[in-house]
This record gives C-alpha cells, sequence and structure tokens, in this order.
C-alpha cells in the first residue's frame, strides 16, 4: 500500500491507499523542512499519525510514500525524506513540493499553469510531467498575491486606515474582539503573522453581499491575473486551496472577464493526488 501526504505549515492531510483502493485518511499538525528539524518531523510522524492509524497498518507494510510539501526544496527535501525512513524503514519515499502536488492534482499530465491559493500562494508552467517556468511567490510582504495573507494584509490595512466605511470598520473589530494595538501585536511583535493575516481574511468571505468588501476581493484576484497569470502561456488554469474554493464565484468571475480558461478550482489536492498514484498501489504483504 501506498501512503499519500499533503502538507502545510499549518496541517498535513494523509491518505492510505491500497491496491483494491481502500482509503483511510488521517490530519497531523503541518510539516515544513523550513521551521522543523529531522527529529521534530520524525516525532511529529510517529507520535501523531502512528496512533492514528492504530491497527490499520503494521508499518512496514507501507511500500511506497509520496510526500508534497511546503518547503520541500530539492534543499530541504532529504531532510523530510530521512524523518519518513526514520519511521516506515521498509518503504520507499518521494518528497516533493506543494507546488507539483499542485500540478499532479489538478492537471495530471496535460500542459497548464497550476495555482496554489491559500494563505500563501504560488504558481508554475507545467508541461505535463515538469515545471517549466515559476513566477517566484516572495512571500506575503513582497509577494503571494491571492493569497489569504494578502487578502488579510489589505482588509485590515483599509479598516484601520479608514478606506472602507466606519460601519465595516466597527463591526469587523467587534466580530473578532480586536482593537487596532491588538493587530499591530499579532502582525509584528507574535509568529506566524501570515496566518494571524490569512485567518482575518475570513471576514471578506462573511460579507461578500457588501459592495466595498466584494470590490475588494475581486481587485485582489484582479491583481493576480496581471502580476502572476499574464506571464504564462494562454493554456488551462487550475486552482488549489481554501481561498480559490470558498471565493470560486469571484475568482471565475475575474477569470472570465479576462478570457482566462480554468481547468479545475478544488479546495485540497487530495482527490487529485489518488487518482495520479492510484496504480502505484500494491498489494500489501504482511
Amino acid at each position: 500500500m501506498i501512503l499519500i501526504a499533503d502538507s502545510g505549515s499549518t496541517k498535513t492531510h494523509w491518505c492510505l491507499l491500497t491496491a483494491s483502493g481502500q482509503r483511510s485518511e488521517f490530519k497531523t499538525e503541518g510539516i515544513n523542512p523550513y521551521f522543523q528539524t529531522e527529529e521534530d518531523i520524525r516525532s511529529n510522524v510517529a507520535d501523531t499519525l502512528l496512533p492514528q492509524m492504530g491497527q490499520l497498518l503494521w508499518v512496514g507494510s507501507v511500500t511506497k510514500i509520496y510526500f508534497y510539501g511546503a518547503g520541500c526544496t530539492p534543499e530541504k527535501s532529504p531532510v523530510v525524506a530521512s524523518a519518513l525512513k526514520a519511521v516506515f524503514r521498509h518503504a520507499q519515499v518521494e518528497v516533493y513540493s506543494d507546488m507539483m502536488g499542485a500540478a499532479r492534482a489538478l492537471l495530471k499530465h496535460s500542459e497548464g499553469v497550476a495555482c496554489i491559493l491559500g494563505t500563501g500562494s504560488n504558481s508554475c508552467h507545467y508541461d505535463g510531467e515538469k515545471f517549466v517556468k515559476n513566477v517566484p511567490a516572495l512571500g506575503f510582504i513582497l509577494g503571494d498575491e491571492g493569497s489569504g495573507a494578502v487578502l488579510g494584509k489589505r482588509l485590515v490595512a483599509d479598516l484601520l486606515k479608514n478606506q472602507l466605511t466606519n460601519d465595516l470598520k466597527e463591526l469587523f473589530l467587534k466580530e473578532y474582539n480586536l482593537t487596532q494595538a491588538d493587530i499591530i501585536d499579532r502582525v509584528y511583535r507574535q509568529p506566524f503573522p501570515n496566518r494571524y493575516l490569512a485567518s482575518l481574511s475570513k471576514f471578506c468571505a462573511d460579507h461578500l453581499d457588501n459592495p466595498m468588501i466584494r470590490e475588494l476581493v475581486y481587485e485582489h484576484f484582479q491583481t493576480f491575473v496581471k502580476r502572476i497569470l499574464r506571464q504564462y502561456p494562454s493554456v488551462p488554469v487550475g486552482f488549489v486551496g481554501s481561498i480559490a474554493y470558498y471565493y470560486k464565484p469571484i475568482l471565475t468571475q475575474v477569470l472570465a472577464n479576462n478570457h482566462i480558461q480554468v481547468a479545475d478550482i478544488v479546495q485540497s489536492p487530495m482527490e487529485g493526488l489518488i487518482a495520479y498514484h492510484r496504480d502505484d498501489a500494491q498489494p500489501t504483504m504482511l
């Protein structure tokens, strides 16, 4: 049987897949080799994943692991691979970036542009097997157009600088039980400000009936098209991630207005990755 993982900095989604098509899914904390050591990752897997698997498997029965994760660059992928091999000693381990996971899930073996729109954002031109071009994401300070972090940053900045109505500002501060000082502290003094800002972007999803909020979200995706998608050739574009999924009506409107063909928009790449790797599952020998 094979084990497939889709991991971000916040959570990891695992799927155990047998040759007969049976599957079991699990969730653990996120794994990112930029922020965690090999021992941290090994402990994460051993202490939180294996107990969930329980009696479903004997560790030696996992023959292949396909891990797709944030931070899994060619330099950092060996850290994740070594940690997984320490737990699953008889498994062949392959580690790829979350961008490759998105491309394989959305496009399989076809050419297109794959995009991740979640807490952060990324994109690539994929020829069906490998990346042809990647516009650098650069993180939420310099880039990450289209992401939850940047949407939250724009929302908060507009509210606090009185670019939106006072009613919206008061509603936002009341709903999240915040003051301006609270926000400044979380963004500039606490860890993971990108996650925090992305969590505040939910206010936009809850208030899309407000014309000013709807316009802000439309402009958010229009910026992604202008600064990212226009650098790629005219091929189908697929999206994965919570921001793409929950704002799908506005995103598709922006894409249509820019004459961009949509391949697919999904919340999670797991279903696509299962389809991509289904033939790799082998009968389990206990």
